[in-house]
């Protein structure tokens, strides 16, 4: 007589998402100084090479704070100002970070600097009423001071107005997706209106609107010689 065993397979595990917030970075390319940031910190990135060189190091510190990025919310181009020095490699830079997130597959989203300011501020000129030669500078210190009032989050240092750009984008991100960090006046939630959003998945969207998680980390600055 012969005896069969019999081999009982277990089910095969099923990947579930994770609960909580998507992981969504914010991004601010510069030359100079690049911010990135994320729900509870921010950090400057700067490289004192030239060319090629910076182009490679930027690039690489970008992806791998974004490399489980579920969004990633970058500035584009400020158009009044393509005839300034250094524009041509600036711009190079921008193509090579969101090449890089396309090709990774990274979903990412564009918004311009005036919306950002809109978020933040409220208005996209904040600064009107102080004289012209100032109003850019002063309107970078204004969002700084939101990130500080409204997120409880200090962008010091170095890069300081980066970070606090960089914030904001992350921030509204996070809006987007259903986990506001924090409640908005309708006259700064109208920015994300503005923004060419990409598809919806299911870590961009939350089953419970306004919930909020913590992906905190401490603010940093990456410096290289």
């Amino acid at each position: 007589m012969h005896l069969q065993t019999a081999l009982v397979l277990e089910p095969a595990a099923v990947a579930v998402p994770t609960a909580g917030p998507p992981l969504v970075i914010g991004v601010d390319s510069s030359l100079t100084c690049t911010g990135i940031a994320g729900d509870g910190w921010a950090d400057a990135l700067r490289c004192k090479g030239k060319g090629h060189h910076r182009l490679r190091w930027l690039r690489e510190e970008v992806r791998e704070r974004t490399r489980l990025a579920d969004l990633v919310v970058i500035e584009g181009a400020a158009y009044g100002r393509g005839g300034q020095a250094g524009h041509h490699e600036l711009a190079g830079l921008w193509w090579i970070l969101t090449q890089d997130l396309w090709e990774r597959q990274i979903p990412y989203a564009v918004v311009n600097p005036h919306s950002r300011t809109i978020y933040a501020t409220g208005s996209a000129n904040p600064a009107k009423d102080h004289p012209k030669e100032k109003r850019a500078r002063i309107a970078k210190g204004m969002v700084r001071d939101a990130v500080a009032e409204r997120y409880g989050l200090e962008c010091d240092g170095p890069g300081r107005y980066d970070k606090a750009d960089a914030f904001i984008l992350a921030a509204m991100g996070l809006h987007w997706a259903g986990w506001p960090l924090t409640v908005v006046p309708d006259s700064h939630r109208r920015a994300l209106d503005a923004v060419p959003w990409p598809e919806r998945n299911p870590r961009l969207q939350a089953p419970d609107l306004g919930k909020r998680g913590d992906f905190s980390c401490p603010t940093q600055e990456r410096q290289i010689e």
